[in-house]
């Protein structure tokens, strides 16, 4: 296994094989940056301070609405908004953060009805976030569930859930968007692929395949983590981390640790957060930590899953969040039957990586899909999709879809200070991450 010297000087020999024309596209600083977690996907944060305008974007539908942050009185300042060709899905940023990418789709989430529109889109951003068109829109053949870069932001590589694969296309050398990279070999996406990441020495790509709860008579379908060798934009060396058969395996979401070969693992149909090692170019089979992601894993009252996971950029702490939406009939209506709707916090060993919980606290909203850490570490943003009745005593009340605000503490726990309420309509709001504009 890599210790953390060693991962480190992978990480900078990385660094001296990327081939850019342009030095400002990959500044020494900014890679360094992107190894401590500052560009890792969302959830983490993206981009540093002392640049330009630090601003959050979150979609409802085909919407697209920028935010500008102030970290210091946590608080957030509505602005502009874009319109996309169909439903926001995921959205990443150039490593330059320069320009920004946008995953579309008419197609319903989960394994709803398809629709016909899917696309990527490359903006603009300003030093103030304003973000503006940037070349055509590429075409997706079906809906795309989440994406990223690989380190240098030649190559956009996308997940897709249904069915279920992978796929990458290029980064033009004036970041609009290119053509697909055809692959060597066939690629064995598994069952619901639902995230894919690069690795930060940019040599491994991991797609989530998340698998599905049996359901209508249906059996479960396992999960897998699969893992690619990863050069140039082409994934070779296929291996599937998948314990038991990847049945009662459903992971949904990872993070890299900034500093050490590390791995956190959301399993969001076990309410797990699983941690594994890396070892060269590959991941061990077995977990070497297995944590509860509930306060009450005994007390479950809805259909609980975990999602997003990220690591704190100092790498200490790593947050979880799990998410409840269940409802019941009351009177003709739809209400919440209650669970947990909370952001867990675990503080890392610094010389093992376990993970041990510190705390649990309400996001004041429901069904947290996804959260955001500000590039400093001292603000995190929750996102719910919806809003939803839920039971007040005595009476019912309706909770909005919103972005709920925590300050970070320097031990890593969370306080909380506002939200923000957002109309979505009949929409969702699907995504929502923060970009450090560059000056």
């Amino acid at each position: 296994m890599l210790d953390a010297r060693s991962w480190f000087t992978a990480s900078k020999i990385a660094y001296n094989k990327l081939k850019l024309e342009e030095a400002s596209m990959l500044t020494r600083r900014t890679f360094v940056s992107m190894m401590a977690g500052a560009a890792a996907a969302p959830g983490v944060s993206w981009g540093q301070s002392g640049a330009g305008q630090l601003a959050l974007y979150a979609a409802v539908g085909p919407e697209l609405t920028q935010y500008d942050v102030n970290v210091d009185g946590a608080s957030l300042t509505k602005r502009g908004t874009v319109t996309l060709p169909a439903n926001v899905q995921y959205v990443w940023p150039h490593q330059s953060r320069r320009y920004l990418y946008v995953a579309t789709s008419s197609s319903a989430s989960g394994t709803g009805p398809k629709g016909t529109v899917h696309h990527v889109s490359a903006f603009r951003i300003a030093p103030d976030g304003t973000l503006t068109p940037h070349g055509n829109p590429i075409p997706l053949p079906t809906r795309p569930i989440h994406m990223t870069t690989d380190i240098p932001s030649e190559h956009v590589l996308v997940a897709f859930n249904n069915p279920s694969a992978l796929r990458v296309y290029r980064i033009n050398r004036d970041a609009t968007l290119g053509e697909e990279v055809k692959q060597p070999n066939a690629i064995d996406a598994g069952i619901y692929g639902h995230q894919v990441r690069v690795s930060p020495d940019n040599r491994m790509v991991v797609l989530v395949a998340r698998g599905n709860d049996p359901a209508g008579g249906k059996p479960e379908d396992p999960g897998a983590l699969k893992v690619f060798n990863y050069k140039d934009g082409v994934l070779s060396n296929e291996t599937s981390i998948a314990p038991n058969g990847g049945y009662g395996f459903g992971p949904r979401h990872l993070d890299f640790h900034p500093t050490r070969p590390l791995i956190y693992v959301s399993l969001e149909r076990e309410n797990k957060l699983y941690v594994y090692r890396m070892k060269g170019d590959t991941i061990e089979p077995e977990a070497a930590f297995k944590k509860e992601t509930l306060a009450e894993p005994g007390n479950i009252k809805s259909r609980q899953a975990a999602g997003t996971v990220h690591v704190h950029p100092n790498g200490r702490f790593v947050y979880g969040v799990n998410r409840a939406d269940t409802t019941t009939e009351v009177e003709g209506k739809r209400v919440f039957v209650g669970g947990e709707n909370t952001l867990a916090v675990y503080a890392i060993d610094q010389a093992t990586g376990e993970p041990t919980p510190i705390q649990h606290i309400e996001t004041r909203g429901v069904h947290c899909r996804t959260f955001h850490i500000d590039p400093s570490g001292r603000m995190l943003v929750a996102q719910h999709n919806f809003h939803m009745l839920v039971k007040d005593g005595g009476a019912v009340r309706n909770v909005p879809a919103c972005l709920s605000v925590f300050k970070i503490g320097g031990d890593g726990k969370l306080e909380y200070v506002r939200k923000y309420d957002v109309d979505v309509g009949s929409n969702l709001m699907f995504w929502m991450g923060m970009v450090q504009a560059a000056a």
